[in-house]
């Protein structure tokens, strides 16, 4: 049964059936209750902070939709899964902010802006393992084995990427591979902790997750921060060369090199962004993103749920639409 995507530059709209949105405030209440579990109140209260703030919860969406598309049901534990999944996504975050010194998240404050970076460490290494602990008690084996290794994958995409830092060498193949391991196997892992079978959806996980990193990427050099509404060029500051970036080096912008392997001043950020704005860079990402849309379309199996269909077939576009529409012209 063939069932067309409706496209939108709101992703979100895609997620307002009955069925994934009741499960997603299923999700939402199960994940305050394990990110609040511990035995020690300031860590319950960085924790459901942190995720109390809100946030797209793409990757539960996810899991629900993926389990429906497999003929499952949105039962206790595939919203426990879904909940691990978003957990142990927002225990990364939590790391992330700590190594890039963040204060500032979705408009609230860091765990390490308020605690300091040893307390967020712990903060974070206490949400990752408290998912895992649910996944193993409340799932199944399976799906503790698969988030375990994707845990592992998720360590070795941030250190390449960390290693990488200002490399005037990195190429966009590696680039992309720090992208599969840090953001699509969390994407893989979503759709794939949905059900026994839940295989058959690895491939539209992962690239999707692809396309979502790439599009993230993209818009932090080719867009602003007022339609953004955070700043942008934050990856050059940080000396992390994206494969945006990195393909248009490649291409019309090899004038560019010599900025690379240093900190820049914030003039001479400018002066890359809009020297990048001017180039192919955005048009090309595009539409190597409007590649992997369709592949991830096309690598989902007989989806006959028309909620499930709607939610897998429509999110990849929309997030290019999406992007699309927030690029400088």
């Amino acid at each position: 049964m063939l069932i067309h995507a409706t496209h939108t530059e709101h992703p979100e709209e895609l997620l307002a059936g009955p069925a994934i949105s009741a499960g997603l405030n299923r999700v939402e209440k199960r994940l305050n209750r394990l990110s609040t579990s511990s035995r020690l109140p300031l860590i319950n209260r960085a924790a459901g902070r942190i995720t109390g703030a809100g946030g797209k919860r793409l990757r539960p969406a996810l899991t629900l939709a993926s389990a429906l598309a497999l003929g499952g049901r949105i039962d206790r534990r595939t919203v426990t899964a879904a909940a691990c999944v978003e957990l142990i996504h927002a225990g990364s975050l939590v790391h992330d902010d700590l190594m890039d010194n963040a204060a500032e998240r979705r408009g609230v404050r860091t765990v390490n802006a308020e605690l300091g970076n040893g307390g967020a460490l712990v903060v974070g290494d206490f949400m990752v393992a408290r998912a895992w602990l649910a996944a193993l008690s409340s799932t199944s084996r399976a799906v503790a084995e698969t988030l375990a290794t994707t845990l592992v994958e998720l360590a070795e995409g941030q250190f390449q990427e960390t290693a990488a830092l200002f490399d005037a060498g990195r190429t966009p193949a590696d680039a992309l591979e720090s992208v599969r391991r840090k953001t699509a196997s969390l994407f893989r892992t979503s759709c794939v902790v949905a059900h026994r079978d839940g295989r058959a959806m690895a491939e539209y996980g992962e690239r999707f997750g692809m396309l979502f990193q790439i599009l993230d990427d993209l818009l932090d050099l080719a867009s602003t921060a007022g339609r953004l509404g955070k700043p942008v060029g934050n990856d050059l500051r940080q000396g992390v060369y994206s494969f945006p970036l990195l393909t248009a080096l490649g291409r019309d912008c090899g004038d560019l090199r010599p900025f690379l392997g240093r900190r820049l001043t914030e003039d001479e950020i400018t002066a890359v962004l809009t020297r990048l704005r001017e180039s192919s860079m955005a048009e090309e990402t595009v539409g190597y993103c409007r590649a992997l849309a369709a592949e991830a379309v096309a690598a989902l199996p007989d989806v006959t749920d028309p909620e499930a269909a709607a939610v897998l077939r429509g999110l990849p576009p929309a997030y290019v639409d999406r992007a699309e529409a927030l690029l400088v012209r």
